[in-house]
């Protein structure tokens, strides 16, 4: 009775080993993999990553890429998502100014005045349009921005040395000197007492085009400026970069249709088409699918065209689409009658946005990037958890890596690795298979001679 426990033991075992166990990836595992070129300050690297590593990868959510050091040891990194970039430009301009003189009763409104201006809307003169009165006084002053072209965010003024406290006045501004728009009221100072000073000499404006400004002055007569200054700031906005594949060789399956396939399902965000051939017009309508057996469905429609206009000529061979369905397959139908391609099939490039890896940097140098691995779980941290105290800047501030090499060319080399190794663990597992049911014969033997020896013994 004593072999029977000791038996089941040894099988039990046995099917313990033979389970999968989640161990340390390994560069082995990987059937594409580029050595990486470090540049500027670490521990922290970012690396662009081309369109070609999407295509060699098994999953489009990069789940398999993975970067190991020399001694084989796969390192911490994050995904970044390229973004749009806001560039902000600040200009300064210095102010001609013209007094604004009129009755000291700020109830009869704004002084009127006859303005001269350049040909350029420059003021040449501001001279009031009715004669001098008894009891007037300067009410404020007519600032020239037409010298600016962006819009203005403050203004800073200095006065004469007479204007002590606090004074208020007005803002308006306008384009012709007929309308005039409020822009609130501005208010400065100048205190002293003893040797201490303060000064608020700053104006905050609204962030608007304006050519001109009207500054009067409220319950005060306006003091004589010896300084003024607009900034102005301009915002530009650039577009997500993107990554493009190479050009993509149609089929041809019917007349007027072409298809391409690539090789996983992708958030394909754009579509550049060749067209090889002046004066092309193509209305086109794309339907995609996610994998050989999915139903086709509607992607988008467009109007690529390569045609003159004004002695230049105007192409327009890209489609954009949201990035929201997986494309593995598409289908791009022509409307002949506009004449469609030509005799040659366009070629197609698919782009997608631009993605960094950031990694922590740890062991020795040369450090590779690795793709390809079948059945791989995500190792990606969060951006934040990689980089304590990660902020807009902190990827400027990195060291970069590029790759040393072409990642299709070092999949040639990685692939065979990768199949004798696939290979040798086949074996492996079969062996292991082999001694599993090897025991449980015996086990089965050893069960059926104990019922023997029972039923003998009854």
């Amino acid at each position: 009775m004593s072999r029977f426990p000791l038996l089941l033991n040894i099988c039990l075992g046995l099917l313990c080993v033979t389970q999968p166990v989640q161990a340390q990836d390994s560069l082995d595992d990987f059937a594409a993999r580029v050595p990486l070129k470090v540049e500027g300050n670490g521990p922290w690297y970012r690396v662009d990553l081309p369109m070609s590593l999407h295509f060699l990868a098994r999953h489009a959510d990069l789940r398999d890429l993975r970067i190991f050091n020399a001694e084989g040891e796969p390192l911490a990194y994050a995904l970044a998502r390229g973004e749009s970039q806001v560039t902000r430009s600040e200009q300064e301009l210095e102010l001609k100014w013209f007094p604004l003189r009129g009755s000291a009763d700020t109830s009869l409104g704004a002084p009127r005045v006859r303005v001269e201006r350049s040909t350029t809307g420059t003021v040449v003169e501001v001279l009031p349009e009715d004669p001098a009165a008894s009891g007037e006084r300067l009410r404020g002053w007519l600032l020239d921005a037409s010298g600016m072209k962006a819009p203005l965010e403050k203004l800073v003024i200095d006065w004469s040395e007479e204007g002590e406290g606090f004074q208020q006045f007005t803002i308006e501004a306008s384009d012709d000197l007929q309308s005039w728009q409020s822009w609130g009221t501005g208010q400065i100072a100048r205190l002293s007492f003893g040797n201490d000073h303060i000064y608020q000499r700053e104006v905050t404006l609204p962030g608007h085009k304006a050519r001109y400004l009207r500054l009067l002055w409220l319950d005060r007569e306006a003091p004589l400026l010896t300084e003024a200054r607009v900034t102005g700031a301009r915002q530009e906005s650039s577009p997500a970069p993107m990554v493009w594949s190479d050009p993509l060789p149609a089929g041809s399956p019917a007349a007027g249709e072409y298809s391409w396939d690539l090789p996983l399902p992708l958030p394909v965000e754009s579509l550049k088409f060749s067209l090889e051939q002046a004066n092309t017009l193509a209305p086109v309508r794309l339907q995609a699918r996610s994998n050989d057996t999915a139903q086709w469905q509607a992607l988008t429609s467009g109007l690529l065209y390569r045609l003159p206009k004004d002695g230049k000529e105007v192409l327009h061979d890209r489609l954009e689409l949201d990035g929201w369905m997986p494309v593995q397959h598409l289908k791009m139908s022509v409307d002949q009658r506009a004449g469609g391609f030509g005799a040659k099939a366009p070629t197609l490039q698919v782009g997608m946005r631009a993605l960094q890896l950031v990694f922590l940097a740890r062991g020795t140098p040369p450090y590779t990037l690795a793709v390809g691995k079948p059945g791989a779980a995500s190792a990606e941290l969060p951006l934040t958890t990689l980089v304590p105290g990660y902020g807009p800047g902190s990827l400027a501030k990195m060291g970069s890596a590029q790759p040393d090499g072409d990642l299709r060319l070092a999949e040639a080399k990685a692939v065979v690795v990768a199949e004798e190794k696939g290979s040798a663990l086949a074996w492996k597992r079969i062996g292991l298979w082999a001694v599993l049911l090897l025991g449980v014969g015996l086990l089965v033997l050893m069960a059926l001679s104990l019922l023997k020896g029972q039923g003998k013994g009854a």
